[in-house]
């Protein structure tokens, strides 16, 4: 069978329209214009990419973007007065420290000193614990993304088997979190999981997201199963440099109902539900009615 394409780009034009969409009748009907506060420590060349396109796309949505630069070395006490200053901005209502950070900053330090309502990422442990425990919560923009294309192709996804391969912090584990919250059946594999073929082969879903180019061959998938390939691996095939995902797209897509490709797939998501995410906190902080279709 030949999986059908779910396709992450237009997606996330559409998630991009319902945001811009609610920013338009909050400043109509209310006067508020949601504002994103991106701050971004040192040169690193990707980081620099992926904050100037989280501003642009900000602004086209209609909402506020501040950027502040700091210079590689700058002190953790630096940082954190900056972050302290747009907690207390009621112009802010969503703050992401790029990472990763320089090797002398303290990361979890960072992250969990932004206030939680404006923690846009979802990485500060009190999310992550409100999260865990079935409560509102920012929840981390890939997973969203990811949540938001599933229930989108299958409607309900109640009673399904779902396998993410992968336990990291930022999408691993909130991943397998949100899949319960829909009342699947979850398994969280990783490297240490014994006969990794074999659990994956039962999955209805699978949510690739170990980090490693073309783990998950086709014979691993079910048939008809749908694959959410979260990787973004460069590789070099043929003297050209190339981005694959997790899963081997080719054999996958023989057996799959339905399959992200990458590039072109999650990655789309993630800023657009950054923007989406920003809008919720806007309205939480507002104690106005949260935007539907744009949460967990």
């Amino acid at each position: 069978m030949a999986a059908n394409i779910i396709d992450g780009k237009a997606f996330a034009a559409s998630v991009r329209d319902k945001v811009a969409g609610h920013v338009a009748r909050l400043k109509d009907d209310h006067g508020i214009t949601p504002g994103l506060a991106v701050v971004l420590v040192g040169e690193d060349p990707a980081s620099q990419v992926y904050v100037r396109s989280k501003g642009k796309q900000t602004v086209e949505a209609g909402m506020n973007s501040f950027e502040h630069k700091l210079d590689a070395d700058t002190s953790e006490a630096d940082l954190l007065a900056i972050v302290d200053q747009l907690n207390n901005d009621p112009a802010v209502h969503g703050i992401l420290v790029q990472l990763p950070l320089p090797g002398h900053l303290n990361e979890d330090l960072i992250i969990n000193s932004i206030a939680p309502e404006k923690d846009v990422d979802g990485f500060h442990i009190s999310n992550v614990g409100l999260l865990g425990t079935g409560q509102k919560s920012m929840v981390p923009c890939t997973p969203l993304g990811c949540l938001m294309m599933l229930r989108d192709y299958h409607g309900s996804l109640s009673g399904m088997d779902a396998v993410v391969i992968g336990r990291s912090n930022i999408v691993g584990k909130p991943m397998a979190q949100l899949l319960l919250g829909d009342s699947c059946t979850v398994t969280i594999a990783h490297s240490r999981t014994k006969d990794l073929p074999e659990v994956v082969r039962r999955a209805d879903i699978v949510v690739a997201a170990v980090g490693r180019p073309e783990m998950v061959p086709g014979d691993w998938i079910k048939e008809g199963a749908t694959v959410i390939d979260v990787g973004i691996n460069r590789i070099e095939r043929d003297g050209k440099n190339k981005l694959v995902g997790d899963v081997d797209f080719a054999s996958c897509a023989e057996r799959a109902g339905a399959i992200t490709p990458v590039p072109g797939g999650v990655g789309p998501m993630t800023i657009a539900c950054l923007l989406a995410n920003t809008v919720t906190a806007c309205c939480r902080a507002n104690g106005l009615e949260e935007p539907e279709g744009l949460t967990a």
